[in-house]
């Protein structure tokens, strides 16, 4: 196959992509309450790069090298807000092993319960086990693709001027920007976030606590219990609501995980997490400047030698 032929199989799907992208109206996801998370005394707070500008992606003149930098950005944003949910899942099962929970267990148990929308008895053994299935990470495939899909590869207005790679909605006046084929009489905006992490995490909220995405926390609780990793293949199954285009919608994401390998990032991903599966190595993830959050990230080999 010619070089000239590659470049045009990969250039169809990306146009595609950035017309509908442009053209479509997303569907209402809510957006999460404060803008910062609810916080263990031990989870850092978030480190300096998070706030760093989204790229102008349209620079890219090489359609394989503009994929490549936007998965890449995606990614480390990905991996720091799955690390600190997994952080907070570590607390959350110290919590379930605790014979008895003082006040602070309680007000932390309540504050993640409001937030996911867990209306059970504080402490009660459904409890944590609804938190459980909701406090809980996303591929970083499906990430990828559906931020891809929803943004015209970071392109689009709402990425450029408001952060927002998934399309996510708000409703007071002012909390975000007025789509330009807004349907008369309506009052949705799309949310503004401080910076693409932080549209990340609110998009993985609504994954989490929604109840259009019941099937998909399904799916992946079904994983977990057969000590399997959930991939992106697998969860967008549970996509069926997100967009109005239902079954073909679902299909579109799944053939952009396939078309662009991003599998290969879910085990990158399994990979750095199966090595840091423990709050010391989670807190060094939670840490990490963001070139340690690259897929290909290697660490330097120890050249000091004993004396």
């Amino acid at each position: 196959m010619s070089a000239g032929l590659r470049s045009l199989m990969l250039f169809v799907p990306l146009l595609a992509t950035a017309l509908w992208g442009t053209l479509y109206s997303p569907p209402p996801l809510e957006l999460p309450g404060p803008d910062d998370d609810i916080e263990l005394v031990t989870l850092p707070g978030l480190p300096d790069w998070v706030l760093d500008p989204l790229p102008n992606f349209d620079l890219y003149q090489d359609v394989t090298e503009k994929k490549a930098a936007f998965f890449s950005y995606l990614y480390s944003r990905t991996v720091l807000v799955n690390s600190r949910i997994l952080l907070e899942r570590q607390h959350l099962r110290h919590l379930q092993a605790k014979a008895s929970l003082d006040d602070s267990d309680k007000e932390w148990l309540a504050a993640q319960a409001e937030r996911l929308r867990v209306d059970e008895d504080n402490g009660s053994d459904e409890m944590f086990r609804l938190l459980l299935r909701r406090l809980d990470t996303v591929p970083p495939s499906l990430v990828l693709a559906q931020a891809a899909n929803e943004s015209a590869w970071g392109t689009s207005r709402f990425a450029r001027e408001g952060n927002n790679l998934f399309g996510q909605w708000c409703f007071s006046p002012g909390c975000g920007l007025v789509p330009l084929n807004r349907p008369e009489g309506a009052s949705h905006e799309v949310a503004r976030f401080r910076s693409a992490y932080h549209s990340v995490r609110a998009y993985v909220q609504n994954l989490n606590r929604h109840p259009s995405y019941k099937a998909l926390r399904d799916l992946r609780a079904g994983t977990r219990e057969q000590g399997k990793h959930p991939t992106g293949v697998q969860l967008a199954a549970g996509l069926g609501h997100y967009s109005e285009r239902g079954e073909a919608y679902i299909r579109e994401i799944r053939g952009m995980i396939r078309q662009n390998n991003l599998t290969w990032y879910d085990q990158k991903y399994r990979d750095t997490i199966g090595k840091r599966d423990n709050i010391e190595g989670l807190l060094e993830l939670a840490r990490a400047p963001e070139a340690q959050l690259q897929p290909d990230y290697e660490p330097e080999p120890d050249t000091a030698s004993a004396d």
